[in-house]
């Protein structure tokens, strides 16, 4: 394997050249392991690689630090199959999320993807609502995003459900898969994994994540695990974020799975994902419309007229409050002309103490 079949481009030797003027070489992030080390993959082959000690200097917060998908400047070490890390290239993509707790930090699941499938089951795990929670980041995220309804062998009524869907979210692919009837694979296949490109699979534990990828991939590349018969949640299966190799050359990243998904920064991804709603929204008498009892208000017409779903509108109001309340306070102007700016505060922050979030 070379760096070029892992989606090494002109474009990234460009934006390299500083590096390599230093003595380093490129590699792309394939496994996150515990604490600072992952597994890299080089020109020659995959070694272990470490943050260096400068690396934790500089790096002031989680984001800094390199996940699945990542490009990376690193220095192989004489006689040994371990390299230090020393730099993170610029993500063209990256899905997401809050961490859990109580700090509003971060968490980048997965960088440089090209296409993202959200994996929904197709058993009691099915929530719509959900669905249109994990676009929105997906739309944020910068990559393509497919929705896969899954385990449609267990499904008596996939037609209705694909037409919800649908119409749901407009405009957004969305494929019946079963990892067991290997339903959907073929025209899954055909468009999508291609050599190259690089797939990141995400949603709930147990919606089949694993078992998607290892019938794509044609052999047991990652373990899988049953379901619980009460409520169809999987069991942590997958527990750590790796990146794969398929036959045809496309690769493939496989995430934990979510029990919830808090939205990070998704200013952009709400408007995109509910594009028909937003696009109404603009025609409002007032910019801070809520869509409730405001005069002049663009959307409620809409809905009464039938131009707009009502389950589109009420989702998208719900996130839209949501983005809101994550906002910091509008802070006084004599507050801000006494106080330094965020990014001066950001030069002086103390060096970010890494730690490794759990999917929940």
């Amino acid at each position: 394997m070379t760096l070029a079949d892992y989606g090494w481009t002109d474009v990234l030797a460009q934006t390299f050249a500083p590096y390599a003027a230093q003595g380093l070489e490129p590699a792309r992030v394939v496994c996150e392991l515990r604490r600072k080390f992952y597994a890299v993959q080089t020109e020659e082959g995959e070694v272990l690689a470490e943050c260096g000690g400068g690396f934790f200097h500089t790096a002031r917060r989680p984001d800094q630090f390199p996940v699945v998908g990542d490009w990376v400047a690193v220095k192989k070490r004489r006689g040994e199959p371990r390299a230090d890390l020393y730099a993170v290239l610029p993500r063209t993509t990256k899905f997401s999320r809050r961490a859990a707790g109580s700090e509003e930090i971060e968490q980048i699941v997965a960088a440089n993807i090209d296409t993202v499938f959200l994996v929904s089951g197709l058993d009691q795990n099915y929530n719509p609502k959900r669905i249109q929670r994990f676009l929105v980041a997906a739309k944020e995220s910068g990559a393509e995003p497919v929705i896969l309804l899954n385990k449609s062998d267990l499904c008596d009524d996939a037609a209705q459900v694909l037409k919800e869907i649908e119409t749901l979210v407009p405009g957004v692919p969305v494929y019946m898969t079963s990892a067991v009837t290997r339903k959907g694979l073929k025209a899954l296949g055909a468009k999508y994994v291609r050599p190259g490109r690089t797939l990141a699979f995400i949603g709930s534990s147990g919606v089949g994540k694993s078992s998607l990828i290892n019938a794509l991939v044609r052999d047991e590349a990652l373990p899988v695990g049953e379901v619980r018969e009460k409520d169809s949640k999987g069991r942590h299966t997958t527990t750590r974020r790796e990146l794969v190799m398929t036959p045809s050359g496309a690769l493939v990243i496989d995430t934990p799975g979510m029990r919830e998904l808090q939205l990070w920064g998704v200013e952009e991804g709400v408007d995109e994902a509910f594009e028909d709603v937003a696009a109404v929204a603009l025609r409002c008498r007032f910019t801070n419309c809520t869509h409730g009892n405001e005069p002049g208000c663009a959307v409620r017409e809409a809905l009464k007229s039938g131009e707009l779903s009502p389950l589109r509108v009420e989702s998208y109001k719900k996130l839209k409050a949501e983005q809101a309340a994550s906002l910091p306070p509008p802070k006084k102007p004599g507050a801000l002309a006494n106080k330094p700016s965020r990014q001066r505060n950001a030069e002086h922050a103390k060096p970010f103490r890494h730690r490794f979030y759990d999917d929940e």
